[in-house]
């Protein structure tokens, strides 16, 4: 069996005003081990960690979708064998980017597997399009806080968002979960010219404000006006546990992603404050929640050497068949 590990780590998305274009990458990761054999058929998926509990069956694995289209653009078909080996400590469907970090490791496994030159802006495209924006997938291959605008043509142009040093990432991670669906069913399809303006406004505070630390710009620049309004309805206690992060000292509180947790910028003396706050004012209403503190992960997804000679991947298993 030929095999190649993948390590790609979490990211929060739609960071305020920055919906569906600013994200970063979070100090969680997923490890995943793909291999293709010339002997067997069929697809076979392990899950450990905090996949553990999936029930998805193979073909609907976004690490299996993720290597299907890659093999698509790339005009290839499927291997008659491929076995997955994931292991993963990214809260799945909690607004961490589980979702987009499993099809960029797919694609990057496929195209290292059969020595594909996919670069980074392949894969961002390849992924954005699977999503639907690039805000998730953009950070969780290249690391760091990234600005990522979708392009009429299907490419993504990138570039950096600085993170003044004195930043943190603080969370509450709930234990429910969004329905992705419903999240986006929740926005509607029409916004006043006033609420856009105020959206345009609050975006390019948020950039400014990552980068200069500067208190009233991130207070303003987490404001989500495009997507929070629509959606706190969908989080149990979502205002109180924002007043909770505003008053032990955050800038500001929005949705990571499109929920369940909620994420704050605050100062890295401050940070654990913030982010224990949140988990409190959820578990005053009956929710657990999990703190966690992140300064903007740099590394990015990565790629091991290929081992031609591998031995078959252990583990327990779900299997289908698969056609190209």
């Amino acid at each position: 069996m030929m095999t190649v590990s993948v390590s790609v780590p979490a990211t929060a998305s739609n960071l305020g005003g920055g919906f569906d274009c600013v994200g970063v990458a979070v100090d969680r990761r997923l490890h995943v081990t793909v291999g293709v054999g010339a002997q067997g058929s069929g697809v076979t998926v392990h899950r450990a960690g905090t996949l553990a509990a999936l029930d998805i069956a193979p073909e609907h694995d976004h690490i299996v979708t993720g290597f299907r289209v890659a093999c698509a653009r790339a005009k290839r078909a499927m291997p008659d064998r491929l076995v997955v080996s994931a292991d993963s400590d990214i809260p799945v469907g909690r607004g961490l980017g589980s979702s987009a970090a499993a099809l960029v490791a797919g694609a990057l496994a496929a195209a290292a597997l059969y020595g594909d030159a996919a670069d980074t802006a392949d894969i961002i495209a390849l992924g954005s399009e699977r999503e639907g924006h690039p805000d998730n997938v953009a950070p969780a291959v290249l690391g760091g806080a990234v600005l990522a605008v979708a392009r009429p043509d299907g490419r993504v142009t990138t570039a950096p968002v600085d993170v003044h040093p004195s930043l943190r990432f603080a969370f509450a991670i709930p234990d429910f979960t969004v329905d992705t669906h419903r999240a986006r069913a929740a926005l509607p399809d029409v916004l006043p010219h006033a609420a856009a303006r105020a959206a345009a406004a609050a975006a390019a505070a948020l950039v400014l404000g990552l980068r200069t630390a500067g208190a009233d710009l991130l207070a303003a620049g987490l404001d989500g006006a495009l997507h929070v309004p629509y959606r706190r309805a969908l989080i149990p206690w979502y205002d109180e546990v924002v007043a909770a992060a505003r008053s032990s000292g955050a800038f500001g509180a929005t949705l990571s992603g499109s929920g369940s947790s909620v994420v704050a910028v605050a100062t890295t003396e401050r940070a654990d404050q913030v982010a224990a706050a949140m988990a409190a004012a959820w578990s005053a209403r009956g929710v657990h929640a999990a703190p966690l503190v992140s300064a903007p992960c740099p590394l990015g997804a990565t790629v091991g050497a290929v081992d031609r000679n591998a031995p078959p991947l252990p583990g327990r298993s779900s299997t289908v068949e698969i056609s190209s």
